[in-house]
């Protein structure tokens, strides 16, 4: 195991932070451009008292509002566009992971030289981003963790390709995380976000390197503590307990401490992106779509990894470490709990048929490859097989 880590995003968690966003905001920058979603933080009284916070400190704001929930490359550039106009040299994303990838990249466009997409995983020249504004996150939802990590996710909807780009200038300088700002989501989105953050540690877990015994350890204990916290989010909105559990699962799901030396691909993620991008369905709901009819096309090869999740997670009785009858019963309880807070588990469920599955496995690969042409991930999957993956899901 060989790797350097580093995250320099300042957190602050916990119930009432959202108060001390003008104090963090003003060690960054003077004017403050305000990303957020499609409303909920203005109707839920999240907005209000955020800008109030700033005016406090003396940050003035321009607001840019809109941002879809699989945020478009047009709005991106819009974002940039009004960062440069209003003269902001600061950016503060309000709102869910969307809002956030969103915030990320506009505040690297507004420096980034041409086309913006040129950031963006499987684009020939590709230019990785080397200058962003100073991003200031303030997550609504628990699920994508991009509050504190250096990703961010687009569509870009002339081609209907949904990507990726990773750097370090994009980390955000703070994130400010209220669990009381996660009570007004409804159980169906707070389900999901239980899928996507489970599937950021799974996704390393079973497609990472061998020898990584202390991130094991670390994945199970999300995925522990999201199954034990989650289903009472999801029940009861106004637990502040079960959201603040849930909440930091989310953050240390996708922080860099449990993917740390795994030098994990994310296969399922890089599937469920093909699928959102021409259907623009919730990401997590997505997720849970995708992750079982993975995982049992996965399990084949992987039979022994299998068998420890159902053990060490389901509690499952191995009979030897290749048991084929634990793994996947251990699969098919993962799937049950995923219904049982309430996510789709098939495509029909979204709304998406058979009629575009070799497109959207065309897709998945085209933004990740390995030299073969092939998606990466262990094992390795080709346009066959992912088509066989979500022919199962259908």
């Amino acid at each position: 195991m060989k790797f350097e880590f580093r995250n320099p995003t300042q957190l602050v968690f916990g119930a009432g932070t959202l108060s001390r966003l003008g104090e963090i905001v003003r060690t960054h920058g003077t004017k403050a451009l305000l990303v957020t979603g499609g409303g909920s933080v203005r109707r839920n009284g999240t907005l209000e008292r955020a800008t109030a916070s700033l005016k406090a400190a003396g940050v003035p704001v321009a607001e840019c509002s809109g941002v879809e929930p699989n945020p478009r490359l047009s709005t991106v550039m819009r974002g940039a566009e009004m960062a440069r106009s209003e003269k902001c040299d600061v950016v503060v994303a309000l709102g869910g992971g969307s809002t956030m990838d969103a915030a990320k990249i506009m505040a690297a466009a507004v420096f980034y030289e041409g086309d913006p997409w040129m950031m963006m995983a499987g684009q020939e020249n590709r230019r990785i981003p080397e200058k962003a504004l100073p991003v200031v996150t303030v997550p609504t939802l628990a699920a994508t963790g991009s509050e504190m990590n250096g990703g961010a996710v687009i569509t870009n909807e002339k081609t209907t390709v949904k990507s990726f780009v990773t750097a370090r200038c994009l980390y955000p300088r703070a994130a400010i995380v209220d669990p009381e700002l996660t009570v007004s989501v409804p159980p169906d989105q707070t389900a999901f976000g239980i899928c996507d953050l489970i599937t950021h540690v799974t996704e390393s877990y079973f497609n990472g390197v061998d020898g990584t015994p202390l991130q094991d350890r670390f994945a199970e204990g999300v995925i522990l503590t999201a199954m034990e916290w989650g289903p009472n989010a999801v029940a009861d909105g106004k637990d502040i307990e079960a959201r603040t559990q849930v909440q930091w699962a989310s953050v240390v799901a996708l922080n860099g401490w449990v993917q740390t030396g795994t030098a994990s691909p994310y296969p399922v993620h890089m599937i469920e992106h093909s699928l959102s991008a021409h259907h623009d369905i919730a990401h997590g709901a997505g997720l849970a779509v995708v992750s079982p009819a993975w995982m049992r096309f996965a399990a084949r090869t992987r039979t022994a990894r299998f068998a420890r999740f159902a053990e060490r997670i389901f509690g499952l009785p191995l009979k030897h470490p290749e048991d084929a009858k634990a793994a996947a019963e251990g699969i098919d309880r993962f799937e049950a709990f995923l219904r049982s807070i309430g996510c789709p588990t098939r495509l029909s469920e979204v709304g998406i048929g058979d009629a575009l599955l070799l497109r959207y496995a065309h897709d998945t690969v085209l933004v990740s490859h390995d030299a073969e042409g092939r998606l990466p991930g262990r094992p390795p999957m080709s346009e066959t097989d992912i088509v066989e993956v979500l022919r199962s899901a259908l």
